[in-house]
C-alpha cells in the first residue's frame, strides 16, 4: 500500500518538464547519430492549457490560455536531395520515421503514417518551396492529455522551417497557417486557440485571445503566491464523434434564432428572447453557457492583474458547473476531481479544461498547499492521476545551436 504523503510516490505521479537545453542536446545528439552531420537549424514550441473560456472559440468568444514549460524541439539541415526525412523520438524512447517529397518537386497529400500528416501539412502550407532536408523531433509535451501536443509539433516544425529557409512570417499568420495545416492534413477541425497561444505565449502571462478579430492581449499572471496545477484524469471516454459538431450546431441554431452571426454578439437579455421563442431546451442551455462563459473569461482577464485570486477561483468553479450542467461535456471523473480539490485547503478554484469527456482539471492553489492537494487527490480519486505544475512560459522560438 502506498503512503500518499510519501514524497517518492508524489514524484511517480508528476510530469516534469526536461527543459529547453536538455531537449535540444537530445535532439542534436540523435541527429548526428542518425545523419552523420551537425544540424544547422533548431526551434522549440510549447504545449498549452486553457485557464478559462471553454466551448466558446467556435462562437467567436474569448479564450485565456497559457503556454506550458513542456516543449517540442526540432533540429535539422538540408540534405542535397528532393526528399524530406523526419525522425521523431517519442516520450517512451521509441523512434518513428517518415519521409515525403520536398515541396519544390511535388505537391503533398495526406497519407500514412498518420502522425506525419501534422508535419506534412505544415510543409505543404509553408510560404516558400522547400528543398530536401532531414529533421529530428524530440518532445516532452504529454500526449493525449489535452495540452495540445499536436499544435506544439506543428508550430515547432513551422518555426524550424523559418530558421532553415530564412523566410519568416508574422506570428498571427504562422498560427493561421498551422491551423490550416491541421484542417487539411490530419483533418481535425480545430479552432485557432491552440496554434495562437503556442506561437504567441509569453513567460508569466496568459493570452486573452479574441476569436472573432484575432486580436490578443498578454495578461500578467503572478506566480509568487499561487500555483497553476494541472491534474490529468487519465480518462478519455469513447464518444460517437457527434458530440462536438452537435454542440457547435446547437450554438449556431441559437444564433440564427437571434438573427446574429454568432453567440459572441448575444447578451444575457437575449436568453429571455430564446425562451419566448420556445427554443429547444438543449439549444438554450448551450447558448446560456456560451454567453456566461465569455463574460467569465473577460472578468478573469481583468481580475488576474489585480491579483484578485479568490474572485478568479469562484469564476473557475462557475465555469466548471456550467460545462457540466449546461454544456454537458464533463464526466464523473472530472466532477470528482473538482470536488476533491475544492474540499482541500488553500484552493482558490478548479475547473475542467479542454473539450471534456475526460482529460484535465486545472486548479489555482496557494503554493504552500499544493502537496496537500495532490495527496488528497491520490487518496480519494478513483483513477490514476498525473500532476504537472504550469509555469506560464514563452511561445515558439528559433534556438541557437552554437
Amino acid at each position: 500500500m502506498y503512503n500518499y504523503s510519501d514524497e517518492k510516490y508524489l514524484t511517480m505521479t508528476e510530469a516534469v518538464a526536461k527543459g529547453e537545453s536538455t531537449l535540444l542536446r537530445e535532439a542534436r545528439d540523435k541527429f548526428v547519430a542518425a545523419f552523420g552531420r551537425e544540424p544547422t537549424a533548431a526551434s522549440a514550441a510549447p504545449g498549452r492549457v486553457n485557464l478559462i473560456g471553454e466551448h466558446v472559440d467556435y462562437c467567436e468568444g474569448f479564450v485565456l490560455p497559457v503556454a506550458l514549460p513542456f516543449l517540442t524541439v526540432v533540429v535539422g539541415d538540408y540534405n542535397k536531395t528532393d526528399e524530406c526525412g523526419i525522425l521523431s523520438i517519442l516520450a517512451n524512447g521509441q523512434e518513428v520515421k517518415a519521409s515525403f517529397p520536398a515541396t519544390a518537386v511535388a505537391t503533398l497529400k495526406p497519407g500514412e503514417p498518420a502522425w506525419a500528416n501534422y508535419v506534412k501539412g505544415v510543409a505543404a502550407n509553408f510560404p516558400v518551396k522547400l528543398r530536401g532536408f532531414d529533421a529530428v523531433v524530440v518532445s516532452d509535451v504529454p500526449m493525449g492529455s489535452g495540452v495540445s501536443s499536436s499544435a506544439s509539433l506543428e508550430v515547432a516544425f513551422f518555426t524550424f522551417l523559418e530558421a532553415l529557409t530564412g523566410h519568416s512570417v508574422s506570428p498571427v499568420q504562422k498560427a493561421q497557417l498551422c491551423q490550416k495545416a491541421e484542417h487539411e492534413f490530419p483533418g481535425m477541425p480545430c479552432g485557432i486557440m491552440d496554434q495562437f497561444i503556442v506561437t504567441l505565449g509569453k513567460k508569466d502571462h496568459a493570452l486573452l485571445i479574441d476569436c472573432r478579430s484575432l486580436e490578443s492581449t498578454h495578461i500578467p499572471v503572478d506566480s509568487q503566491e499561487a500555483v497553476i496545477l494541472v491534474v490529468n484524469s487519465n480518462v478519455k471516454h469513447q464518444l460517437t464523434g457527434s458530440e462536438y459538431p452537435q454542440r457547435r450546431a446547437q450554438c449556431q441554431q441559437a444564433a440564427s434564432m437571434l438573427r446574429i452571426p454568432s453567440l459572441r454578439s448575444a447578451g444575457i437579455e437575449d436568453m429571455k428572447e430564446l425562451q419566448l421563442k420556445k427554443c429547444d431546451e438543449l439549444v438554450y442551455k448551450r447558448a446560456l453557457h456560451v454567453v456566461e462563459e465569455i463574460a467569465r473569461t473577460e472578468a478573469v482577464a481583468r481580475l488576474l492583474p489585480q491579483k484578485e485570486l479568490h474572485a478568479v477561483g469562484e469564476l473557475f468553479y462557475k465555469s466548471h458547473e456550467s460545462l457540466s450542467r449546461l454544456m454537458e461535456v464533463s464526466c464523473p471523473e472530472l466532477d470528482q476531481l473538482v470536488k476533491i480539490i475544492r474540499s482541500s485547503p488553500g484552493v482558490y478554484g478548479a475547473r475542467m479544461t479542454g473539450g471534456g469527456f475526460g482529460g484535465c482539471v486545472i486548479a489555482l492553489i496557494k503554493k504552500e498547499h499544493v502537496d496537500v492537494v495532490k495527496q488528497n487527490v491520490l487518496s480519494q480519486y478513483k483513477g490514476n492521476p498525473i500532476f504537472f505544475q504550469c509555469q506560464p512560459s514563452d511561445g515558439a522560438r528559433v534556438l541557437q545551436l552554437n
